[in-house]
């Protein structure tokens, strides 16, 4: 009887007693119903028999997915992200879970899903390619973390790691943008030659300006030597007229023979080589 006993006694303990480990939390059933929850590790105790506990995993967990979202401007953008969460209250998050892993992961994609919805689906495309990503993120972890408060769960990070249109949405848009883009540089091309022809053009006009300017006063010094050469010229003559006579045939000669190869073979008669004939006389 004393052997009975202390089986029945061990197997009782045995059916009583539990651990739950560190990286755990867990909740007490009775006949399935929820009784209480057992967030602190180490040795617990239930009713044997009518009573079964159900850990689970307390430490930090990940769940990545692909969605489509539908952008501000009604472009279906694909996110692939991923969400880092644990457990924050496990009678919450068992009595809305059910303690599935399944409802868990499915719920919780709800719950980004439409956080994303939210944040994403009140811009544009534009507005999220090039926006600030880390606020971006910040808004979808705030927007999740409201949300994933009924699950029991604390989401402790949201990190979007690409964002990108379907092939061929994503052609058709850069083919837009490589549009506009060429559009704008051919007007600006266009701008540039019209201010490089107005540059040009007032250049010219300047130049021209310039020019006609420095023939005007070269013509007003040459018309103003020419004066005074003939006012020489002619005190010249009054008080020299054979000296003038000379040097007027030196200026001839000079105008005649301009190049070392000049030849003129002709008789010295006549008024033009009247000092060539004299060249020896003295005079």
């Amino acid at each position: 009887m004393l052997m009975l006993g202390v089986a029945l006694l061990l197997v009782l303990l045995a059916n009583s007693a539990y651990v739950v480990d560190q990286r755990a939390v867990a909740v007490v059933l009775e006949f399935d119903k929820f009784q209480r929850a057992v967030p602190d590790a180490g040795l617990h105790f239930k009713v044997p028999f009518a009573q079964t506990v159900q850990k689970f995993d307390k430490r930090l967990l990940t769940e990545s997915e692909i969605e489509s979202i539908p952008t501000g401007d009604q472009k279906p953008l694909l996110v692939d992200y991923y969400v880092k969460w644990r457990i924050a209250d496990v009678a919450t998050y068992y009595r809305a879970t059910n303690g599935k892993d399944l409802v868990v992961s499915d719920r919780l994609t709800k719950v980004i899903k439409g956080s994303l919805r939210d944040v994403l689906g009140s811009r544009s495309i534009e507005q999220i390619v090039s926006g600030d990503h880390d606020q971006l993120d910040d808004g979808l972890q705030h927007e999740a973390q409201n949300k994933a408060r009924d699950l029991g769960i604390e989401v402790v990070d949201v990190r979007i790691k690409n964002l990108s249109l379907p092939k061929e949405l994503a052609d058709a848009y850069f083919e837009n943008m490589r549009t506009v883009r060429q559009r704008m540089a051919e007007d600006l091309r266009a701008r540039g030659n019209e201010e490089a022809e107005s540059v040009k053009s007032a250049a010219d006009g300047e130049a021209q300006t310039t020019l006609a300017e420095a023939y005007r006063k070269a013509e007003a010094l040459r018309g103003e030597g020419d004066g005074k050469a003939a006012e020489i010229y002619a005190k010249a003559y009054g008080e020299d007229p054979e000296f003038f006579a000379f040097y007027g045939s030196l200026n001839a000669y000079r105008e005649a023979f301009k190049g070392k190869r000049d030849v003129l073979v002709i008789e010295p008669k006549g008024e033009f080589f009247k000092y060539f004939k004299d060249a020896g006389s003295g005079k």
